[in-house]
């Protein structure tokens, strides 16, 4: 399937990884985009945005689970480089109530690096509970966590985000989906968005069902500590195909874009904070976010994941690019945002063909190598 879109001669090798992914029968729709020193040198897309055919357009969004999570934790960046938060601070100096339960000692960075031992809420919450912010926040202020904070961490799946746009709400006073589109998306021109809303539906792409729960894709025992975390919130899927996803502001897991806006804003952070004369932080901020803060055996993912602030960073022995400063996170099914600082590069997957894969697909790993091999 020839794509459409934008791509530098120089990136050629990047059209055909994204043209060989749909030749191998792994895709529905899909875009890519990569941006260097600022600028698109990629901004491709191509196939259908649902099952009855209708093309993926320059403007489809759909949704990206987890690559939600460099969104919000942008947004905790810029509140740290403003001083209104401390990452050495504890959550309670903001929101007092998390303090019950033990947790008056877990630090705003166990937030940002998933070692506040709250991985999943403390009991299951359904898809229409999990809209309702406050309740979510008001479970896991007064929850007792599953393991001593600080000592390691287990993938916060969902409650990452709740615990930012609590903190976020308590000091900023808007709620974490506001702060995204007025304080980032509006000023960079990124179509990206936590909280949809109803006009843009329209633009939306379906996403097709992976063969299995989040749990199941897993492959985990419900006992365990990775099993209690996806089973406090069973997902399978189907819930962006509703406006009430759309439209809550799930910071973890519910943002909506494409290839394009994530590389937008993600141009950002790889340009220091500043892209087209629009600064939003400053390189020391962005500097915080590559500082390591953990790098053992996650009790969730069963993996060793290398925590920066927020935010995948680079490690020795697992790199996920050439270059050591890097930042990036997975979503769920496949999309990927990856942020390269020595090249001042970024680079981003979405499509709608969800794979069970958590962390990681070989289509967004391929457009990735195809930019270094460009590079």
């Amino acid at each position: 399937m020839k794509a459409n879109g934008l791509c530098d001669p120089r990136f050629e090798l990047v059209r055909e990884a994204f043209e060989a992914n749909f030749a191998g029968g792994t895709e529905l729709g899909a875009s890519a985009a990569v941006t260097l020193d600022g600028e698109f040198v990629v901004d491709l897309w191509a196939g259908n945005k649902n099952s009855a055919g209708d093309p993926w357009e320059k403007d489809t969004i759909c949704n990206v689970y987890s690559t939600t999570k460099t969104m919000a934790s942008s947004c905790m960046l810029m509140l740290a480089d403003r001083g209104a938060i401390s990452f050495d601070e504890p959550v309670s100096t903001y929101w007092p109530e998390f303090a019950a339960n033990g947790k008056s000692k877990v630090l705003l960075s166990h937030v940002m690096s998933h070692q506040t031992g709250c991985s999943g809420f403390p009991r299951p919450v359904t898809a229409s509970e999990l809209y309702d912010h406050a309740l979510m926040a008001d479970l896991l202020a007064g929850m007792k966590p599953w393991w001593e904070p600080g000592t390691g961490p287990g993938y916060h799946a969902i409650t990452q985000g709740t615990m930012q746009a609590e903190v976020l709400r308590r000091v900023d006073g808007r709620s974490l989906g506001t702060f995204f589109r007025e304080e980032i998306a509006e000023p960079l021109g990124a179509d990206f968005h936590i909280g949809l809303s109803a006009s843009e539906g329209h633009r939306v792409a379906d996403l097709k069902q992976p063969g299995s729960t989040l749990s199941g894709s897993m492959g985990v025992a419900s006992d365990s500590i990775a099993g209690r975390t996806f089973d406090s919130c069973m997902l399978d899927g189907s819930e962006p195909l509703t406006q009430e996803w759309r439209a809550a502001e799930i910071p973890a897991a519910g943002g909506m874009g494409n290839a394009r806006s994530v590389a937008r804003v993600h141009s950002m952070l790889a340009c220091g904070g500043s892209v087209d004369g629009v600064e939003l932080m400053s390189p020391e901020a962005i500097e915080l976010a590559l500082v390591r803060q953990t790098f053992v055996p996650d009790k969730v993912l069963g993996m060793n994941v290398p925590y920066g602030m927020g935010f995948g960073i680079n490690h020795e022995h697992a790199p996920i690019t050439p270059s050591r400063r890097t930042l990036y996170w997975f979503g769920w099914g496949g999309s990927m945002g990856i942020i390269d600082l020595d090249q001042r590069l970024s680079i981003a997957y979405v499509m709608n063909n969800m794979a069970d894969e958590l962390l990681g697909d070989s289509r967004a790993l391929n457009i990735a190598a195809a930019t270094y091999a460009a590079l």
